[in-house]
């Protein structure tokens, strides 16, 4: 999907949870967050849910309500688009810990229904780091870390965040080795 393709499914899906008197509140991390923020360009396969909110409160977006994930299903069918076109495949991320102040940098997006939240630049940062050093310097998401020009602190704040998710050995040095590519030494 592209920037043009993603709202309109948000906004058929919007228009949809509104015609049926239901609103959700969800927020997105990766590609699909950066292309609604037009911090990137390539076309992305999905969006990806992190947190619902609840009451002002961020909780899992695993499992998404029965409605909202009817709904999803509806306008992914319609528009022909994979079963996945959103997804919570990162909802772990919630145990695990999102970086300090994520929520108080959500970039709200509403679409009738449905209140889109995209993480915030820093905040990719801190996600396409952890998926770097995860999946490798020839990933999309080292190109995406890339294109967001992390500045030496983001990158060295965001190694922080990371080393909270995975304190092995194989995971400093393989995160060393990313800050090096990205020209930022580790702490």
């Amino acid at each position: 999907m592209n920037s043009e393709t993603l709202n309109k499914a948000l906004e058929m899906l919007g228009s949809y949870l509104k015609d049926k008197g239901l609103e959700y509140e969800v927020v997105a991390i990766g590609g699909g967050a950066l292309l609604m923020l037009g911090l990137l360009v390539r076309p992305t396969k999905d969006l990806d849910l992190v947190a619902l909110v609840d009451n002002s409160q961020l909780v899992s977006a695993k499992p998404l309500p029965l409605p909202l994930k009817d709904a999803i299903e509806n306008v992914g069918l319609a528009l022909k688009l994979p079963m996945d076109w959103i997804n919570t495949a990162p909802a772990d991320l919630m145990a695990m810990g999102l970086p300090d102040g994520f929520k108080s940098r959500l970039e709200k997006v509403r679409f009738g229904g449905l209140v889109l939240y995209c993480a915030s630049r820093f905040d990719q940062i801190c996600f396409k780091l952890y998926a770097s050093v995860d999946q490798g310097p020839d990933s999309k998401h080292f190109d995406d870390l890339k294109r967001l020009k992390p500045s030496t602190d983001e990158l060295k704040i965001a190694a922080g965040w990371c080393q909270t998710h995975d304190v092995s050995e194989m995971f400093r040095v393989s995160l060393e080795a990313a800050l090096a590519h990205m020209g930022a030494k580790g702490e």
